[in-house]
This record gives C-alpha cells, sequence and structure tokens, in this order.
C-alpha cells in the first residue's frame, strides 16, 4: 500500500473547522446524556422491564448492561477495520455521515417502544449504540490532522467542553418538556419518547457544521492488484498489532485506557440508575444532577486541555484518576442527597478530564500514516472498557440481588489498577516512537 496520508500539520487548521469538529462532540452528546446516562437508562429499568424487575430484582439492570455490552463487542471488532479502511480509503467523513444518520434514525424509533416491549427496545438500543460509538472513533481520527501535538490536549478539550454544553443543552430541553407534561398530567410513558424525538432532532441539527466544514485532509492509498478494502484494512491492523513492540507506550496506554474507561463507562450508564434505585431520585432530579455535572465536566475539559499541555498527559491523567477515586469513595458511603451532588460534581470534573486527556494522548502517541487505524483502537480500547466494566456491575447487582453498592467497588477498583498502569507510560518517548515510526 502506498503511504499518502495527510501529515500532521504545521500550523493549526482554521478556527471555523476547528470548531466544526468540536461541534460534532456538542452534537453528539445529547445521546449519551439522554440514552445512556439521565432519562432512558431508568426509564428502561422502571417502565419498560419494570415487570422483569419485580419478579427478579437486578434482571433489569443486568440485561441492560448485557445490551451495552453487546453493542460494545460489535464495535470492538469492526471499529479498527472501519478506522483501518477509512485511512486506505480517505473516507473518515462519509463513514461519520452513516453513523451518524443510523444513530439519529434508531434513537427516534426507539421512541415507539412502549412499556413491556424489552427485546424491540434492547434491539434499538444496541443498534443506536453501534452507530454513537463509531461515530466517537472517526471524529477523534481528524484530531491528528486539524492539531500540532503542542495543541492537541487543548483543541481535544476544547471538543469535550463544547460536547458537554450540547448535553446540557438537549438536557435542557428535555426538562421543559417533562415539567409541562407533568403539570398537564402526562407520565413517563408520554415525554420518555418525546425526549428521544428531542435528542434526535438536536443531534441532526448541530452535527451538520461538522459535515459542512470539516476537510478530509487524508488522500486515497493506492491497493496491491487483487487485495479488497476489508483485506487491506484487516492486513493494516494486523501490521500494527505485529508491530506493538515499537511502539510500547502507545499499547500500554491502549491498555490503561481500558482499565480506567471502564470505571467510566459504568458511571455513564449507571448513574442514573444509581441514583434511582439507590438515593430515589426522580426524573426531573436526575435531569438536574446530569446538568451540573455536565457543567462541572465541560470545565474539567476546558481546564484539562491546558494543564495538559503544560504539565504533560501523564501527570494531569494521574490527578484527574485520584478525583475519580475520591468521587466514588464519596458516592460508596453516600446516605443524603447532598453526598450524591458532591460525588456527582467530583465526577464531573474527572469526566471531562480523563475523556479529553485520553484522546489527546492517543493523538500524540499515533504515527500520522495511522490516525483512522490507531484511533480504531483507541475504540477498540473504549468499547472492550464499555464490555468489561457495566456487565462486571450488572452481573455483580444480579448476584447480590440487586445491591448497587456492592457493585460499585468493582467500579472503583478499575480506577486503581489504572492510575497504577499509568504512571509506566513514558510521554516524551511514545511520542518520538510515533515519529519515527514508518
Amino acid at each position: 500500500m502506498t503511504d499518502t496520508a495527510a501529515p500532521r500539520p504545521e500550523s493549526p487548521a482554521p478556527l471555523r473547522e476547528i470548531i466544526a469538529w468540536a461541534f460534532y462532540d456538542f452534537a453528539n452528546s445529547g445521546y449519551t446524556t439522554v440514552v445512556l446516562t439521565t432519562i432512558y437508562s431508568a426509564y428502561f429499568v422502571g417502565v419498560v422491564a419494570a415487570g422483569l424487575e419485580a419478579e427478579h430484582p437486578g434482571t433489569a439492570t443486568l440485561l441492560w448492561t448485557l445490551a451495552i455490552g453487546a453493542a460494545n463487542l460489535v464495535v470492538l471488532v469492526s471499529g479498527p477495520v472501519i478506522g483501518a479502511i477509512s485511512d486506505v480509503r480517505a473516507s473518515k467523513k462519509r463513514f461519520l455521515l452513516v453513523s451518524s444518520v443510523l444513530c439519529i434514525s434508531t434513537t427516534a424509533l426507539l421512541a415507539g417502544a412502549e412499556p413491556g416491549q424489552v427485546a424491540p427496545a434492547l434491539l434499538l438500543l444496541c443498534l443506536s449504540a453501534i452507530a454513537f460509538a463509531l461515530g466517537e472513533n472517526l471524529i477523534a481520527a481528524f484530531l491528528p490532522e486539524i492539531a500540532r501535538s503542542d495543541n492537541m490536549g487543548r483543541i481535544s478539550g476544547y471538543g469535550w467542553s463544547l460536547g458537554y454544553f450540547g448535553g446540557l443543552l438537549t438536557l435542557g430541553c428535555c426538562l421543559g418538556y417533562i415539567q409541562y407534561s407533568e403539570a398537564s398530567g402526562l407520565g413517563a410513558d408520554h415525554y420518555v419518547p418525546v425526549c428521544l424525538l428531542i435528542t434526535a432532532l438536536i443531534f441532526a441539527l448541530t452535527a451538520t457544521p461538522t459535515f459542512v466544514w470539516l476537510r478530509e485532509r487524508a488522500q486515497p492509498r493506492t491497493l496491491p492488484p487483487g487485495q479488497g478494502y476489508v483485506a487491506a484494512g484487516l492486513g493494516q491492523v494486523a501490521s500494527t498489532l505485529q508491530h506493538a513492540s515499537r511502539l510500547p507506550d502507545l499499547f500500554r496506554f491502549l491498555i490503561c485506557i481500558v482499565l480506567f474507561q471502564a470505571g467510566v463507562s459504568t458511571v455513564v450508564v449507571l448513574a442514573a440508575i444509581y441514583a434511582q434505585e439507590v438515593m430515589n431520585f426522580d426524573s426531573q432530579q436526575l435531569i438536574v444532577l446530569i446538568m451540573l455535572v455536565n457543567l462541572t465536566a465541560a470545565l474539567g475539559a476546558f481546564m484539562f486541555g491546558f494543564a495538559q499541555d503544560r504539565f504533560g498527559s501523564v501527570p494531569s491523567l494521574a490527578g484527574a484518576l485520584l478525583v475519580w477515586i475520591l468521587a466514588i469513595a464519596v458516592a460508596l458511603q453516600a446516605s443524603t442527597d447532598a453526598d450524591v451532588w458532591i460525588a456527582g460534581n467530583l465526577i464531573g470534573l474527572a469526566m471531562g478530564a480523563t475523556q479529553a486527556g485520553g484522546r489527546g494522548l492517543v493523538g500524540q502517541l499515533t504515527p500520522p500514516a495511522q490516525n483512522g487505524e490507531i484511533f480504531g483502537l483507541w475504540g477498540l480500547a473504549n468499547r472492550a472498557a464499555a464490555i468489561l466494566g457495566p456487565i462486571s456491575y450488572g452481573v455483580i447487582n444480579r448476584l447480590g440481588g440487586g445491591d448497587h453498592q456492592l457493585s460499585l467497588i468493582s467500579t472503583l477498583t478499575f480506577f486503581v489498577l489504572g492510575l497504577g498502569l499509568l504512571l509506566t507510560v513514558n510521554e516524551r518517548r511514545g511520542h518520538q516512537d510515533a515519529m519515527r515510526y514508518h
């Protein structure tokens, strides 16, 4: 294959293009906050699968985590291949459009899954989660094309920070409709489907700048005679994995991501369920809590981008993981609403920092010719984490008869292990290895 991928830019991309790239984080964050974190996760356990939960406590939570795990397993297998194919064909933007349309449409269709229709709800949830995760991989692969190594942390932080405001916008619209519905005597079986439609609409509208202004800088590569794109993509991934010894810090950090992101993924998809089942939060309390978490997460992502470029990614990420550990410890002993609010704000600061920092560090450790492929592997690490963390929580919860605090201990363990491995990553050496890689 001829190596003609886009080189790292010597000067930053135009501001309009950086904003267009960051706006995708703004657009798809509504899906995360409404479907995975706040409204629909609690609605699924409390309404859609309420009958199963009443008969066998912990079953609805387990089904939720298994569905998320299945979706991430699909992405784990397909993500690196799609990333490699997008490198060969220089078609990241086209794949991103397809994944976005699929996520938006299945989110809208999810509104039609009524209480008791567990199987259709789980199927649509899986499809939307697959599309969302593939989009996350693809938009991240543009980062090394629009940023230099000395400002990559800041630009990644801008994206995450703007993304949290996108989640706030969607949650704010949903909260307004929920208040209107409850004042009119309408229940969750009415307003939750409408919230899903609101989420799909906002995603579609706010993703538009990305597809209008973001450029595809990579150039198509020449394939050997008789070789198709899938074979080329698989071969490229296999080659990179075979040469992992040449990029030891990158692959060590990818394993580190699996560990700490297992904890992050668990919090994302189970926070609302925990607050509802353990602390008896209602829908409006949950939304206000997550809105506040999004504000602190935006602040954390924005501040961390500067800290990462000033002090280095590894020390900054280590600090963020320590905040995660403190937040989970506070949640474990929570006995009042105030404890939950404190834990939530700590989680927000730490979440913004770890998500922005992880993507930025991978960008610095990535060889220029393998942007799509390596970010496919980054997605693989995140997807493995999204299987490992939530399913561990769900299984422990089911075996413990619905004991959410017991399940949360496994989440704390992932953060501790991730911190330990992170301290073995040499950021400067890893960047130098990436620049020498051929």
